[in-house]
């Protein structure tokens, strides 16, 4: 017969303490991202596993500054083309080339 693990419950400590370090290492990213794009990225990368080890929820403005796949930190000018195209804010990394899509409501004038 097997047994069933049971998942340990975070503190609320440990999610605070998890969201400071998050917040902290995208703040670094972004200072170093024009200097050491290597180091952005290590960055990156510990957030998110720091976010999947405590269960914490990154805030999607903060989620949609890090691409999934190359953990590149997405600034505008440098490392993301953004456009819109049919309804759709396209987000277009420029080191891997990956595309993500975000919604948005066209406010129609009168």
């Amino acid at each position: 017969m097997m047994r069933l693990s049971k998942r340990r419950s975070l503190k609320k400590w440990e999610q605070d303490m998890a969201f400071q370090r998050i917040s902290l290492l995208f703040k670094l990213a972004h200072s170093c991202n024009k200097d050491r794009p290597d180091r952005s990225m290590r960055y990156m990368k510990l957030a998110l596993t720091i976010a999947m080890r405590y269960r914490a929820r990154i805030p999607a403005e903060l989620k949609k500054r890090v691409c999934k796949t190359c953990n590149t930190y997405l600034i505008p000018p440098d490392t993301v083309r953004i456009r819109l195209i049919d309804g759709y804010l396209v987000y277009t990394c420029l080191e891997c080339g990956r595309k993500k899509r975000y919604p948005y409501k066209h406010i129609s004038r009168r």
